[in-house]
């Protein structure tokens, strides 16, 4: 039996039996995309995240049905809607790479990581509402050296990027 401890329209912590955990009472899933360009850059993301108190660069995310005019959504429709919200870029290819626990010990959300090619830019993106995103286009050869400038300017690193890479084979 499952007792909640604590709900907003976003976060709830539950209990069942000794575990306490959080759960979104709105998603279970969440998107994540690992897009391509045909430059072969890396898109990617960076926005202040609260939790850390840090800017955080990521690859494009979302959650899945999370508002009432996406109740319903296909996940890989999600993942296409973020990318477009979030970056400006429509992708002609979408597939997925892997379906995960984002924190097994935490949360019961799963995330689903999809590969996008075929990009085409069609929006100016940034988000959002509230969002304030910036798009970075990072050649894939120089990635890594990109990522560890970012964390040496005190940037976070999500490792969804690097796990997106190596699902991809890339």
């Amino acid at each position: 039996m499952t007792e909640t401890l604590f709900e907003t329209r976003w976060l709830g912590v539950y209990r069942i039996g000794r575990w306490d955990f959080v759960r979104r009472p709105n998603a279970e899933s969440s998107v994540g995309v690992l897009a391509i360009t045909r430059e072969d850059e890396v898109v990617l993301i960076e926005q202040f995240r609260v939790p850390v108190q840090r800017p955080v660069i990521e690859i494009p995310a979302g959650l899945v049905g999370d508002e009432d005019e996406h109740r319903g959504e296909a996940i890989a429709a999600t993942a296409h809607r973020e990318l477009l919200e979030e970056t400006g870029y429509y992708a002609g290819k979408i597939e997925t790479l892997i379906v995960s626990p984002t924190s097994a010990g935490l949360t019961s959300e799963f995330t689903h990581l999809f590969l996008a090619t075929d990009l085409d830019k069609r929006e100016a993106g940034g988000g959002v509402g509230e969002e304030e995103i910036k798009i970075h286009l990072v050649p894939r050869a120089e990635l890594r050296t990109w990522l560890r400038q970012k964390e040496d300017e005190g940037l976070a690193v999500d490792f969804k990027i690097h796990a997106a890479l190596w699902c991809a084979g890339l």
